[in-house]
């Protein structure tokens, strides 16, 4: 028996015990993940999958980077030729004054979640907001003339609000428990699309927002694990049938949030397919082939499940 991916292979003996063979060599091309945190997140299992399943000579690893040393890792991409990075919380917007280009539609957005190494020139792009558009549209819902409710305004917030702006949204109602950065972001929706926009903290107005929404999406970290137990944003008394109720998170599979939704009649959805979609749409951006999507989401559906199942 053996567990693999691209570049290293973990063994079993005749003895039982673990041997180790290194395939990485000095031409193994090297992605990898800057956030904090980053030991919860399953874009290494999907990524190293889709290089083994291509056969690609590539790696993907994970790199805890707080938030003061962001320059310096972004430095560290041309400086150790890393074919590519994903950025997670807390990086998205903070990294764009570091890159050499931005993408036109991540800068409309203001935040970056992948960035291509092309020769030394680091270019950034936004893979969240078709990737979240693409979950919708694998579950049947069209956000075109809906209300839609996000809750946050970071940078997976903005993506979301502006995607939905861009499917032609009839309002986004925007709250965050910094009243101004969801000022800020309603602002630059209007300014762009001419959508009608609210913004607000998390204690006024939620209630009034969701009894008009046809779309709920959590764009916070409250419920990821670890601190999977903490209490979702809203009661379930607030929520109603015939509202798609949308978790980012992906673990676990099924938050705190996302079960009260399903207790109180709603139709849910967690973000593995955003996951995977945005991931999908990194990995053509860095190798130029398509992406097995198939292969990556049952990557990460069957290391959930065996979170699961080891309590």
């Amino acid at each position: 028996m053996h567990n693999s991916f691209q570049g290293l292979m973990i063994c079993k003996n005749d003895r039982g015990s673990s041997e180790m063979r290194m395939g990485i060599s000095g031409l193994t091309k090297v992605y990898g993940l800057f956030g904090d945190p980053v030991e919860h997140s399953l874009s290494p299992i999907m990524q190293n999958t889709a290089f083994q399943a291509l056969g690609l000579d590539c790696v993907y690893l994970p790199f805890l980077v707080q938030s003061k040393d962001i320059a310096g890792a972004v430095q560290a991409v041309r400086a150790l030729h890393l074919g590519g990075v994903n950025l997670t919380i807390p990086h998205k917007e903070r990294v764009l004054p570091y890159l050499d280009e931005v993408e036109k539609e991540a800068e409309f957005i203001g935040a970056v979640n992948t960035i291509v190494n092309r020769n030394g020139r680091l270019c950034g792009y936004n893979t969240d907001a078709p990737g979240f558009l693409a979950s919708l549209k694998a579950a049947g819902f069209d956000p075109s003339g809906k209300n839609a409710v996000i809750l946050g305004a970071g940078g997976a917030a903005r993506a979301v609000s502006f995607a939905l702006a861009k499917k032609g949204a009839r309002g986004i109602y925007i709250f965050n428990r910094r009243v101004e950065k969801a000022e800020k972001l309603a602002a630059d929706l209007k300014a762009a699309y001419q959508v009608p926009t609210f913004s607000g903290d998390l204690s006024s107005d939620l209630a009034a927002s969701l009894k008009d929404a046809e779309l709920l999406v959590n764009a916070t970290p409250v419920g990821m694990y670890p601190n999977h137990t903490s209490r979702p944003l809203f009661t379930r008394k607030q929520l109603h049938q015939g509202l798609l109720v949308c978790d980012l998170i992906y673990n676990p599979l099924r938050t705190r949030l996302l079960e009260e939704a399903e207790a109180a009649g709603c139709r849910i959805l967690n973000g593995v397919g955003m996951l995977v979609w945005q991931g999908a749409l990194a990995f053509q951006l860095w190798t130029g082939k398509k992406a097995p999507a198939a292969l990556m989401e049952e990557a990460v559906l069957k290391a959930l499940r065996g979170k699961d199942r080891d309590g």
